[in-house]
């Protein structure tokens, strides 16, 4: 089995109303429980707004610290999940299914297995 990286893009700006909220974190949680079920899920988990991101970048062989995001843009990454799935069409069966309860786009991307891939 191959894990994968569920990320979720969500667009800059305010976060939807409540009443539209309640309903996607109510699909979010089935889906999560769906992932258990079926002994995919890995891990799971929202991210705060880019606001509260530290950067660190490697500069003359110093680390510098920067608040805020890595770069502006208009969607960060707001979330992910890790699953297990025995081959791509399933992650993207999942991810396709984390899309639909997120309503928003996301990312499949298989983890590196070792140095050979």
């Amino acid at each position: 089995m191959t894990q994968y990286l569920l990320s979720v893009y969500q667009p800059d700006g305010p976060v939807p109303a409540p009443e539209i909220l309640e309903g996607i974190i109510e699909d979010i949680e089935a889906l999560n429980q769906e992932l258990k079920a079926a002994g995919a899920l890995v891990f799971s988990g929202g991210l705060y707004p880019p606001e509260k991101a530290t950067v660190l970048r490697p500069r003359s062989g110093e680390v510098l610290v920067t608040d805020g995001p890595f770069a502006e843009a208009e969607d960060h990454l707001g979330g992910f999940t890790i699953i297990e799935a025995p081959d791509l069409d399933a992650a993207l069966d999942w991810g396709r299914k984390l899309a639909a309860a997120t309503t928003l786009p996301i990312e499949v991307r298989p983890f590196q297995q070792g140095p050979e891939d």
